[in-house]
């Protein structure tokens, strides 16, 4: 589940990755630059798709409005969140 994650991560260009024993992951776009929404759209597999007409144009509305208030908030703004909450 991990290497998935990070499969995907990489492929949106959000990590980059180094195979052999000093190899890793880390971040290849500075944390202040990478929203929430980032993540998400990265991650996520196929998202709801719908064929009815009316119903497909407002999922498609209410996803990038979602979308863009997780983007309101950056990786590096979660991660001092969880710092101060330890």
């Amino acid at each position: 589940m991990v290497r998935r994650a990070f499969l995907l991560l990489h492929k949106a260009g959000l990590i980059v990755q180094r195979k052999g024993p000093h190899g890793g992951a880390k971040l290849k776009v500075a944390a202040k630059q990478i929203g929430l929404g980032d993540v998400f759209v990265a991650s996520e597999s196929d998202w709801l798709t719908l064929e009815d007409k009316v119903v497909a144009p407002m999922m498609k509305k209410v996803r990038s409005d979602a979308i863009a208030a997780m983007n309101e908030h950056s990786l590096a703004q979660v991660v001092k969140r969880m710092k101060k909450t330890r």
